[in-house]
C-alpha cells in the first residue's frame, strides 16, 4: 500500500510468519549491522560508527552487480550509510533514516516492527521517503514488499532451526 503527500511516497509492506513468536524474530533486527544475513543482493553491511544497539549506530550496505558487453565487464556498486535513529527492544520496533547513498534516494527514513499474532509474528516495514529519480513508487513499493517477502522466510528458517 502506498500514498503520495505532499511530494513525499508513503508505504507499509507487511509479512506473517507461521511459527516464530516476535521474540524470536526481533533479535534479527536488532543486529542491525548483519542485514547482509537477510536482505537479497546485500553483500555487505558492518558498523561504520556508534555503538551496538543504540540510536546513532550508522550502517554502511553494498550490493555488487557486474554487467558486461561484448567487450568488458564492469563491477557497479550500489551502497547506502543507514543510521539508526530509534529502537524499542519492548515494542520490537526500530526506525532508520539513509543518510548518504549512490542509488538516489534524496530522504528516506523506515520503521521495522515484529508484532505478536496468534500462530507466529508479524513483520512490517513502512517508510517515508521522497521520490526516487527513474524508479516509480509502484516499482518501489513491490521492491519493499518482495523484498520482506524474502527476509521473512530466511527469518523463519532461522528461527525455527535454532
Amino acid at each position: 500500500m502506498t500514498e503520495e503527500t505532499q511530494g513525499k511516497w508513503e508505504g507499509k509492506a507487511t509479512a506473517e510468519l507461521k511459527g516464530p513468536t516476535a521474540d524470536q524474530v526481533w533479535p534479527f533486527f536488532e543486529d542491525f549491522c548483519n542485514l547482509q544475513k537477510w536482505l537479497p543482493g546485500v553483500d555487505t553491511c558492518y558498523q561504520v560508527e556508534g555503538e551496538p544497539g543504540q540510536p546513532g549506530l550508522v550502517r554502511y550496505c553494498s550490493s555488487s552487480t557486474i554487467s558486461s558487453d561484448r567487450s568488458h565487464e564492469e563491477t557497479q556498486v550500489k551502497w547506502v550509510k543507514e543510521k539508526l535513529v530509534m529502537i524499542d527492544r519492548i515494542e520490537r520496533c526500530l526506525s532508520y533514516e539513509i543518510l548518504e547513498n549512490n542509488v538516489g534516494f534524496k530522504s528516506y527514513v523506515a520503521t521495522i516492527k515484529v508484532l505478536p499474532v496468534n500462530d507466529g509474528c508479524k513483520i512490517e516495514w513502512s517508510y517515508v521517503a521522497d521520490p526516487i529519480e527513474g524508479w516509480p513508487v509502484e516499482d518501489f513499493n513491490s521492491y519493499i514488499s518482495s523484498s520482506l517477502q524474502f527476509m521473512g522466510q530466511k527469518m523463519e528458517q532461522a528461527a525455527l532451526s535454532g
